[in-house]
């Protein structure tokens, strides 16, 4: 017999193991039976000599180590210390119904198979999205190196100067371009790019109308999603070949070259708009401005697009860094982040986020738009794409795309084929010849066959996109799908001599004639040996997880497995057009529809829909669910939602989007929901009650025990209930969302399911719901119909290594380490809010208020000291200004924990010296903090303490130190003198002089 499951061979008996069989031996002598006496061996049983599991790899802190720290807060077993923390109302009755845990390897197993059931084909079906050359140097130093994706969004610009000057050089990249004069640092798809240019047209303009104009060749899913954005604020859209006479309207969305190809001009139609009092919005491929002149020239207030193309792949849809770009006197309307140069302590040029009073959390109902993130890592690649290819190198790839764009146009003529539009960058229109009517089906499918997708617009039209992977054998391939015989399979046959024929398609009129790219970076790196040295330089400027823990609040830092983010490059999940076939698709639909169901079990919703593409996202949709309930249960003036005082700012911004009226709800000493002023407010909008939006745990950092009684109340007068899934991270596997009164939620996968920052994107924000609000999700809030397709195998595989039980441990763990935490700093700062038994949830907020006011030192102070110690601040002045809200994770070892509780403790020392006047009140470690290398160097050090504290403030550091490349950045002088594109070299020159 052979070994059955959990025998092992102490049990079975000893083995021979070699040498040769001795008479009467058999080699049935592994299976000798289990009922003779074990025999006392010290190996170890092959159970036991399986690699460690994977939940061990991803939650820091040992056994051991754990057992310290529940000793350090005051208890015995993690049972007890979530049995304190975690209100019993809210508490799951049964374990998490997942699959079994696998190993890395089982996991990665599991996504080739799935991978494996996609088919990729090459893509001609455009509609903005290309297949495009990564090139190697960035693919592997960029989107598959940690030191860029673990980074968070650079709010601490000083450990970030490598990422803003990527992000500076992608502003300047899509400003050059566009002809415009500013350019935001990405948005999330070139759709919702196009609906925050249609409110910010709406904002900026003189007309007090209500009607945008859409061009009708813009891209279907821009329609969609303008659609959705539109109707809940009360906007009108109306659909026009843009020809003749405007309707009275406060913006026009022009697409540049159009969907079905077509690229004609626009200046005449902004001439007319510009007149009319209303702004032009130009939808452009960037790739198409290296050879047609830019929206700027033409009259354009803002330009949108995707920059996909420049060497992102096409990943089903996303995550793809979109751009905007506006004329002078509008940015400041503008959503989304802006980098903006500044100078220094030392008047050095330095880069930071400008138009910081823009940021969504301060603004709240008042912010331009509830965008919380952007695509920073792929605007670092497109930027970079750029970089490596220099404005002529952009040109050439333009061209090839446009010539084989004209010789597969000019072949199919030769057919007997009528191309519709004359004048086209990369898209060829196709009428199916008249003399078969109807055709467009059989040509579609006789090119799928061949291996090529082309795009079926109706039964006789059929459109090609050619890219920057287009050959010549795909042109003859398209050539024998329309029929006929094959012009010639020979390289040097007659497509050359049409080739040579064949005159460019573009419109003359239309050439490009000014300049693009000129500043010297897009110069300088032209070799690999360059480029990867670039690279590098860039990145050992910034703090980002392979450096150290980033113990942001409310923002889960935690581990992003590099098992978990293998699969995201391989070609069949990165080469998928979002309008495949979707039987071409099959794998990438069963991982989602799999990974649904799994983040359904989780939440304890019916439904939840992966589509959201941000966490901001995520909330409108699910607001606008909302908003679809009541208008179809005939209670349309439902408009009112209820968000606590101490709530998201995003939260305010979603709902007004969502065409609702916020009403605040203030909180009590404790930091909770004050329940009186709720019920008050309840009381005075009951018939006008549509929701009411919470966090939870709240953004304080401590489990609500009145949330069931919050829901019940809310449910009582007619209301629903959004609960922010933004501090999942301290229920899973403990509470779900939808068993304790919540009807839906958004989640961030980029936060409690491992998706990594990316520096400030990408992200993923589903929506889940109860079953009753399932009908009402809308049907577009981003532009593909997954969203960020591409990079859900990441959560997909963090769930499937954790397994149920493995996630219940990742909560616990994170609430042992803010206790912990929490703990070892009370001593020293007070911890501001606390729950039941002094407890926090899985993030604290420590207080310097009192601090500030009896030493002068600032919340900014002990931030910018922290970076002296090699580490990120922790969230600051969120909610409550004048604290440090910190969230450590599940993912950080002791020592780790350790250290920074140390930095911390140290920094609290060096307060105390402030206080005792042994260290000046201005001059001072912390005031100055931080300190580079170029300044502790310099021949003077004019300060009165000594370098060694400002350098070393702690022994550890004399081995692997950090040095900040700039020192305390100027943020008021940065808005003062807003520079948004790269600065001129002698800028740097000037500083050292």
């Amino acid at each position: 017999m052979g070994l059955t499951e959990g025998e092992s061979r102490d049990r079975i008996g000893p083995v021979k193991l070699s040498g040769p069989m001795t008479e009467g031996e058999t080699a049935h002598a592994w299976s000798r039976p289990a009922r003779e006496a074990p025999v006392m061996t010290d190996r170890s049983p092959l159970r036991d000599l399986s690699a460690p599991s994977f939940v061990t790899r991803h939650i820091g802190p040992s056994a051991a180590d754990r057992v310290r720290m529940l000793a350090a807060v005051g208890h015995e077993s993690m049972a007890g210390l979530v049995a304190a923390a975690v209100p019993e109302a809210i508490r799951a009755r049964t374990p998490l119904d997942l699959p079994e845990a696998v190993s890395e390897a089982g996991a990665l197993a599991e996504l080739r198979t799935l991978a494996g059931r996609n088919r990729v084909l090459t893509s001609m079906i455009g509609l903005g999205y290309h297949d495009t050359i990564t090139p190697g140097v960035i693919l592997r130093n960029v989107l598959e190196n940690p030191g860029w994706y673990t980074a968070y969004t650079p709010y601490q610009p000083e450990i970030s100067q490598g990422r803003l000057e990527a992000l500076l050089n992608f502003q300047t990249m899509v400003a050059d371009l566009a002809g415009l004069d500013v350019a935001g640092a990405s948005l999330l798809d070139e759709a919702t790019a196009a609906a925050e240019a249609m409110t910010l047209a709406r904002r900026a303009g003189r007309s007090k109308s209500a009607v945008f104009v859409v061009d009708v060749d813009a891209l279907p899913q821009t329609k969609a999603v303008l659609a959705t954005r539109a109707q809940p604020l009360g906007i009108t859209l109306v659909e026009s070949d843009l020809t003749g006479d405007l309707p009275e309207c406060f913006g026009v969305l022009v697409q540049y070259p159009g969907a079905s190809g077509r690229a004609a001009g626009f200046a005449a139609l902004a001439d007319r708009a510009h007149a009319a009092g209303a702004l032009v919005v130009a939808a452009a491929d960037l790739l198409a401005l290296t050879l047609l002149a830019a929206p700027g020239e033409q009259g354009a207030d803002i330009a949108v697009g995707s920059t996909q193309r420049f060497g992102v792949p096409l990943g089903f849809g996303g995550p793809h860094a979109a751009y905007m770009a506006v004329r002078q006197g509008l940015q400041r309307q503008m959503p989304g982040r802006l980098v903006g140069v500044s100078v220094d302590a030392d008047g050095r040029p330095a880069y930071r986020l400008a138009l910081q009073t823009r940021e969504q959390h301060i603004r709240r109902e008042k912010a331009t738009s509830n965008i919380c993130t952007a695509q920073v890592l792929l605007a670092v690649i497109a930027s970079m794409y750029a970089v490596y290819h220099g404005p002529e190198g952009l040109r050439r790839i333009a061209q090839r795309v446009h010539r084989h764009a004209a010789v597969l146009a000019a072949g199919l003529r030769e057919r007997g084929v009528t191309i519709v539009h004359e004048e086209f960058f990369d898209t060829v229109l196709a009428r199916v010849p008249d003399r078969v009517p109807g055709r467009a089906g059989e040509v579609v499918a006789a090119a799928e066959a061949a291996g090529i997708n082309l795009r079926h617009v109706d039964a006789d039209h059929v459109a090609i996109a050619c890219d920057e992977k287009t050959t010549t054998g795909h042109l003859r391939a398209v050539w024998r799908a329309f029929g006929g015989d094959p012009l010639d399979d020979t390289l040097g046959g007659p497509l050359d001599d049409i080739d040579r024929v064949t005159p460019d398609a573009l419109p003359a009129g239309l050439l490009r004639t000014s300049a693009y790219l000129t500043h010297p970076v897009f110069h300088a790196h032209r070799s690999e040996t360059a480029m990867l040295r670039y690279l590098r330089r860039l990145q050992d400027k910034d703090i980002a997880l392979d450096r150290s823990m980033i113990p942001l609040g409310s923002c889960t830092m935690k581990l992003n497995a590099t098992t978990e983010m293998e699969p995201i490059t391989w070609p069949e999940f990165a080469d998928i057009h979002p309008f495949a076939p979707i039987g071409q698709a099959a794998g990438y639909v069963e991982l989602i529809e799999t990974l649904e169901a799994w983040l359904a079990e989780v939440t304890g919703y019916d439904k939840v829909s992966v589509q959201p593409n941000a966490g901001s996202q995520g909330e409108f949709a699910g607001l606008l669910a909302i908003r679809g309930y009541h208008q179809a249960r005939g209670e349309a003036g439902r408009d009112v939602c209820l968000i606590p005082a101490s709530a998201h700012g995003t939260n305010a911004a979603s709902a007004v989007m969502a065409g609702m009226r916020v009403v605040v709800v203030a909180c009590d000493g404790d930091g909770n929901v004050d329940i009186g002023d709720l019920a008050a407010k309840i009381g005075k909008h009951r018939d006008a009650l549509a929701a009411i939006m919470v966090t939870y745990p709240s953004t304080h950092g401590v489990y609500e025990e009145t949330i069931v009684e919050i829901c019940e109340r809310v449910h009582e007068a007619g209301g629903q209930v959004y609960v922010d899934g933004a501090n999942l991270n301290a229920l899973v596997g403990l509470a779900k969302l939808g068993e304790f009164g919540a009807d839906v939620s958004h989640l961030n996968l980029h936060k409690t399911f491992c998706i990594p920052h990316g520096g400030g994107g990408p992200g993923v924000g589903p929506v889940a719901v109860k079953a009753h609000l399932a009908p009402h999700l809308p049907g577009h809030v981003s532009a593909a119909p997954y969203g960020s397709a591409g990079i859900l195998p990441i959560s997909w595989a963090y769930i499937r290594m954790m397994g149920g039980e493995g996630l219940r441990q990742a909560t616990e763990q994170a609430i042992l380490s803010a206790n912990y935490l929490a703990r070892r700093l009370a001593a020293h700062y007070p911890v501001l809010y606390t729950g039941r038994d002094g407890l926090v949830a899985h993030e604290c907020i420590i207080d310097l208020r009192q601090i500030t006011k009896e030493t002068g030192v600032t919340v900014d102070d002990v931030a910018k000291r922290l970076i002296d110690y090699g580490f990120h601040a922790p969230t600051m002045s969120f909610p409550v200004a004048g604290t440090l809200m910190i969230e450590p994770t599940e993912s950080e070892d002791l020592a780790e924990l350790d250290r920074f509780a140390d930095a911390m403790i140290a920094i609290r020392e060096e307060i105390a010296r402030v206080a005792s006047g042994e260290y000046d009140k201005t001059d001072n470690p912390l005031r100055n903090a931080p300190h580079t290398a170029d300044c502790l160097t310099a021949d003077e050090w004019p300060h009165p303490y000594p370098r060694s504290v400002a350098a070393y403030p702690m022994p550890g550091l004399r081995e692997g130190k950090y040095w900040p490349p700039v020192r305390r950045i100027d943020q008021a002088h940065g808005d003062r003198n807003l520079v948004c594109s790269c600065p001129p070299l002698d800028a740097y020159q000037a500083a050292d002089d």
